[in-house]
């Protein structure tokens, strides 16, 4: 018997049954005050007149008239590069540790997202959430001391003006407590190497040992990772190497694209559990089987708004109008995607972090990542999202008996005529045409106005097949290879014009 699996095991069922489902209305009212207390007497919090809101009946409503809805590049531009230059007090009281790279999936630059003691103590205090969360999932006691293996981004943070910076995958396994690290693997030597690719083949030469039981990490990556221990030691799937591997945390991207290739490197399912993990804060995990929705930490240090999801509020760019109306949660509905605001004990304030999500269970609080607002695809009045996207990807799926985990398109023009051009990752034997037609043809069954586009301005649909791996370096030489590194799903002209280069020459070599 696993007596030291038995005890964590208890412990973790003991807490999660001591524990009340929290009030989300209520503590995200808290969270709000908090905020603003803790920030009345920052710059930011001076301006926009915190300790008056304070003050108000109606403190979530003054606080969205008061405070405009920020992009990054609006932040940085107005407050967040007084942060970066040492300044204190700025949008938060000090200066902080760290600062998260962040080059989203739309541009080489990285952006500087400050992450303060507060948030890493958030992140913390999220984490445990997730891991008394697993007495939900009917796990066995050995489960509970077998390793993780965490996929992230290099540990070894680059020191700049007083600050460390790194993706926030480096900065939170950089700060994982010391009763931890004999779970943790890689390790901190290995997780410290900064070229993936190096990172990876470490990672293949020490994997027999290492008694894996989960894993963590970008579906994409970690198949990556997966394929390369496996031919590494030439065998058939990963249990043949961590036969003891019961658990995947995924991390801040749907799985169900990448399910039917990642379960051909299993030889048996093992359970999936979504985080959402961001390089702003830990913003949700899923918390029972029964769904793969996630539920929004309400109490710990995230306030949150959402803007419906509208052609009406969303710029051409993917950018969102500043009068486009935000709600609070108790005002949300299922079957709507949510442009995502927050704002954060790291001085994030009213900020669109780039994401859409919808409510499956509002009682609960739980969500599922849509998409990117920078990948709704309405030229012409299309109006896709990657939601739609995947969804219709799913049948092509099924009826081609095949995976299609990477995808990219962008709306191009042929003699003046708008097309949608799809290159697709997968080794179907289908030909392009015929995946045209069908992709086609699941868009207009699920979709109302992508039909209409299609009989008007909308002329045609293409679809390219490539090989999935062409994906993964396309993202290694944009920006870098692993950690929060995601595939951009919907291209402008000017980038599908510079990634059909890349194909050309990468198949040519």
């Amino acid at each position: 018997m696993e007596i030291i699996g038995s005890i964590i095991k208890g412990a973790i069922e003991l807490k999660g049954a001591l524990s009340s489902e929290a009030n989300h209305i209520e503590a995200q009212e808290k969270v709000l005050s908090h905020l603003l207390k803790k920030a009345s007497n920052t710059e930011f919090g001076k301006k926009y007149g915190f300790e008056l809101i304070l003050q108000s009946d109606e403190i979530r409503e003054d606080f969205a008239k008061e405070v405009p809805h920020f992009d990054y590049h609006q932040l940085y531009d107005e407050w967040w590069h007084r942060v970066i230059a040492g300044e204190e007090n700025i949008t938060w009281p000090g200066s902080p540790d760290y600062f998260a790279l962040s080059s989203g999936t739309t541009g080489k630059k990285s952006k500087r997202i400050p992450v303060t003691n507060d948030m890493i103590e958030a992140i913390r205090k999220a984490g445990i959430k997730q891991v008394e969360a697993l007495s939900n999932f009917d796990l066995p006691a050995s489960f509970f001391e077998k390793e993780i293996m965490m996929l992230g981004s290099s540990t070894d943070l680059v020191e700049r003006d007083g600050h460390l910076e790194g993706e926030i995958s480096g900065i939170s396994a950089s700060n994982i407590p010391f009763w931890f690290e004999g779970y943790y693997k890689p390790g901190k030597k290995i997780a410290q190497i900064d070229d993936w690719d190096t990172r990876v083949q470490r990672i293949a030469e020490r994997a027999k040992d290492w008694d894996i039981g989960a894993l963590s990490g970008i579906p994409s990556w970690m198949e990556l990772m997966l394929q390369k221990v496996i031919d590494y030691h030439n065998v058939e799937n990963i249990h043949q190497i961590w036969p003891n591997l019961q658990v995947y945390t995924s991390g801040g991207v749907a799985f169900a694209p990448y399910e039917k290739s990642f379960n051909k490197l299993l030889a048996h399912p093992i359970t999936v559990i979504d985080t959402y993990l961001a390089s702003e804060g830990f913003i949700a995990y899923q918390e029972r089987p029964e769904t793969d929705a996630m539920k929004l930490i309400t109490d710990n240090g995230i306030y949150f708004e959402f803007v419906p999801f509208q052609p009406e509020y969303i710029n051409q760019d993917g950018s969102l109008k500043q009068d486009a109306p935000s709600i609070t949660l108790e005002r949300v509905e299922t079957n709507q995607d949510y442009v995502l605001i927050i704002s954060t004990v790291s001085g994030t304030w009213r900020y669109i972090i780039g994401d859409t999500i919808e409510f499956t269970d509002v009682e609960r609080a739980e969500i599922r990542i849509t998409g990117r607002t920078k990948f709704f695809l309405n030229v012409v009045g299309s109006q896709l999202s990657v939601n739609k996207m995947n969804a219709a990807l799913r049948e092509v799926e099924e009826k081609f008996n095949t995976e299609i985990p990477e995808f990219t398109l962008a709306a191009t023009r042929i003699d003046g005529e708008f097309n949608h051009h799809w290159y697709l990752g997968t080794e179907t034997t289908a030909d392009n045409q015929t995946l045209a037609e069908a992709l086609d043809q699941s868009l207009k069954n699920a979709n109302k106005n992508y039909k209409v586009a299609r009989n008007k301005a909308l002329k045609g649909v293409k679809v390219t097949k490539v090989p999935v791996e062409i994906f993964a370096e396309w993202s290694g030489g944009q920006k870098k290879k692993g950690g929060q590194v995601k595939m951009e799903r919907v291209m402008s002209e000017e980038k599908f014009s510079e990634w059909e280069t890349f194909v050309s020459e990468t198949i040519s070599n």
